[in-house]
């Protein structure tokens, strides 16, 4: 106890700083809460770490006129991954919903669903290597994977190997959320830094509530986040556009159909978009699931939106296949997914799978690894670029949040 009740007190007294990129020379900073992080986002004062382990910030807001600065770390390629295309059933093959980016040097997570952690290190990507964190909303099935990747990425192993705080972006709540689980895993931290002596610098976080608006910029590379429609009272709920040496990946994060979805993945590179497909006759038999399937984006509306945008490849994941074969409803598979965004859709969709990646330069976008997943008929764009892998994408039961 004695040694908590010093930490403690060393804790409080510390002033952190981290800087994150150059690309303004506003500043945004917050504590625990407090703030906005939009674009042009008020300038916040650093102050003192506190008891809960927020650390204050000196932050580029990536408003004004220098929207991309900074050394340029990368090969002017992005890396994208499904590390999870699942929805809220504990199922084998498609785990939690989450994507990785890599680009420019860095690492980047967007929301992080059952077993994120997991696919990460089936990679050999240590969790404490990931530079930013970002979450689309706050429903369960995108964060249950969060405090295993926060804590787990804190210890000195080949695993993790977290040395400085843990950052992480998301819509209103997101603070308080961290500051909630910093408490509740108190005793984790006591006991590793009695005993495993693991730098308190990466327990750390740096929690961001944002607005729509640009978010984050560092190395050339630029998030931006934009209101979507996942229901009336499921808000703020966002996507997310990533910009990198004239590259664009569009992520949808749960919506219905959103024109601001549409508009930021205008001739995308990569459009990775959600969807739902419930069958009327388990609707009929349990309503709730006309809730469910009211808060997501059916396949012919998704077919919709693709052709409105024009990406040069639309993937889906948070891939909601509802069905109940026990009772005579079998699931739908990804080629009825398919079949239905062909009715409103001609262009290159791919079915996404766990730890499918693809690879965005500048002769267009290929897949470059993952099994399973079913392809569209026209490929990905690009010059040479590879039709959609064929595989069993197996359904992963009932839909949710």
């Amino acid at each position: 106890m004695r040694k908590l009740v010093t930490w403690k007190s060393w804790a409080m007294a510390v002033t952190a700083v981290l800087v994150i990129g150059g690309c303004s020379s506003k500043t945004s900073g917050r504590a625990a809460s407090g703030g906005s992080g939009g674009a042009g986002g008020a300038a916040g004062a650093a102050g003192s770490s506190g008891g809960n382990g927020a650390v204050a910030t000196t932050t580029g807001a990536c408003g004004g006129d220098r929207l991309v600065s900074g050394m340029d770390a990368g090969d002017g390629t992005m890396t994208v991954t499904l590390l999870g295309t699942g929805s809220p059933i504990p199922a084998a093959d498609r785990f939690g919903n989450s994507t990785l980016v890599e680009a420019a040097g860095l690492r980047l997570v967007f929301d992080f669903g059952r077993g994120a952690p997991i696919r990460l290190w089936q990679k050999q990507i240590p969790l404490g290597s990931i530079n930013a964190h970002f979450l689309t909303h706050l429903h369960s099935d995108h964060v249950n994977g969060l405090p295993d990747l926060w804590l787990s990425g804190w210890i000195q192993t080949p695993f993790g190997s977290r040395k400085t705080p843990f950052v992480i972006y998301g819509p209103s709540g997101t603070e308080a959320m961290m500051g909630s689980l910093w408490d509740a895993f108190s005793e984790d931290r006591r006991i590793r830094l009695a005993d495993e002596m693991n730098p308190i610098e990466g327990i750390e976080y740096e929690a961001h509530d944002i607005d729509p608006g640009l978010v984050f910029c560092e190395n050339g590379l630029v998030v931006s986040t934009f209101d979507v429609d996942h229901g009336d009272l499921v808000k703020p709920a966002r996507g997310y556009k990533i910009t990198y040496a004239g590259h664009t990946v569009v992520i949808s994060g749960d919506t219905r159909y959103s024109t601001n979805v549409e508009q930021a993945a205008q001739n995308a590179d990569l459009l990775i978009h959600e969807v739902a497909m419930i069958p009327t006759a388990l609707i009929d038999k349990y309503p709730a699931y006309q809730a469910i399937l009211a808060h997501h984006i059916s396949p012919e509306d998704a077919g919709r939106l693709f052709a409105a945008a024009q990406p040069k490849l639309a993937v889906y994941s948070h891939i909601v296949l509802s069905g109940l074969p026990s009772e005579g409803i079998p699931f739908p598979t990804p080629a009825d997914l398919l079949a239905a965004t062909r009715t409103t859709y001609s262009g290159p969709v791919i079915v996404g799978a766990d730890l499918m990646a693809f690879r965005i330069d500048s002769s267009g976008v290929a897949m470059v690894g993952g099994t399973g997943g079913t392809g569209g008929a026209s490929g990905a764009a690009g010059a040479g670029g590879a039709a959609g892998a064929t595989g069993a994408g197996g359904a992963s039961g009932a839909g949710g949040s």
